[in-house]
């Protein structure tokens, strides 16, 4: 556990991936591409786990389509340190011609940064604060965003920016992380898929 700042209140940070992304066998990060929504009974298992939470969500359409599917006529709270990190010249770039970075050491990883993006650590250091001002206001809150903004709240919540990127984020996935009183992240739940 790691300290958050907030001693007075307890919140639940329930962390959802968007929705499978439309990016054609192409790298999306900052690519604003839609999303397939599954069907409504895979919906409602989540939306019937996470319950009644206000929501605030990365402006990335496939992010705003997976809250407006979950949360039919509520107006989520978008905020744009939410993200997904900016891979710069790899955006849009084929899968198969990415560079393979999976053998270099999680530190290393963390602060590779693609030409004219943003590193891992960058980007954890751009989620954190947004984080931080969650935990401090109590309740339940439903954060819709991207695999790379769930691993920095695990980097976060663990106290080890290399540490986030071991975890594996799947679409339609919810990260649960509480905010306890007394300053510190508990991981609720890791990756965990409804329906």
């Amino acid at each position: 556990m790691q300290a958050t700042g907030q001693a007075d209140v307890t919140t639940e940070l329930w962390l959802i991936r968007h929705a499978p992304a439309r990016h054609e066998g192409r790298l999306a990060g900052r690519r604003d591409v839609p999303c397939d929504l599954p069907d409504e009974a895979a919906l409602a298992a989540l939306r019937a786990a996470v319950g009644m939470a206000s929501v605030v969500c990365s402006p990335a359409a496939r992010c705003q389509q997976t809250a407006a599917a979950l949360w039919p006529g509520v107006e989520p709270r978008l905020d744009p340190r939410l993200w997904e990190q900016d891979f710069g010249a790899w955006e849009n770039r084929p899968f198969a011609e990415l560079p393979d970075i999976g053998l270099m050491p999680l530190a290393e990883v963390a602060t590779h940064r693609p030409p004219g993006g943003e590193s891992y650590a960058e980007q954890c250091a751009r989620v954190a604060p947004v984080l931080r001002e969650l935990a401090g206001q109590g309740g339940r809150i439903a954060v819709v965003a991207h695999a790379g903004v769930v691993r920095a709240a695990l980097s976060l919540a663990l106290g080890s920016v290399p540490a986030g990127l071991a975890f594996q984020v799947a679409p339609l996935s919810v990260t649960r992380l509480v905010a306890v009183p007394g300053g510190l992240w508990s991981i609720a739940g890791v990756n965990r898929v409804f329906g």
